[in-house]
């Protein structure tokens, strides 16, 4: 019997450490990206839709998708930043 609740108590601790725990970083990571989000900042929202912020306040952000064409979209729709304009390294060959 006190085998099984030590098992059972590493089991709850486990689920805790490999799930719960990065889930609750990532959530956190991607609220603070949400908050971060200014005029002019590229990005995807959850949708697959790229865009340039025009306008935000607290709930909402304008994204402009084309040239003329602005989407009202809520913030927390936005998934990630968009492609940077640096290129990207480009690795040495081999001779």
């Amino acid at each position: 019997m006190t085998v099984a609740i030590i098992y059972f108590v590493v089991l709850i601790a486990l689920f805790f450490v490999l799930i719960v725990r990065p889930q609750r970083r990532r959530a956190a990571a991607q609220r603070a990206f949400v908050q971060s989000l200014s005029v002019g900042d590229e990005v995807f929202t959850n949708g697959g839709i790229l865009g340039v912020i025009r306008a935000l306040d607290d709930e909402m952000v304008d994204l402009e998708v084309a040239p003329g064409v602005v989407m009202r979209v809520a913030r927390v729709a936005i998934a990630q930043a968009g492609p940077s304009d640096e290129p990207e390294p480009v690795p040495d060959e081999e001779p």
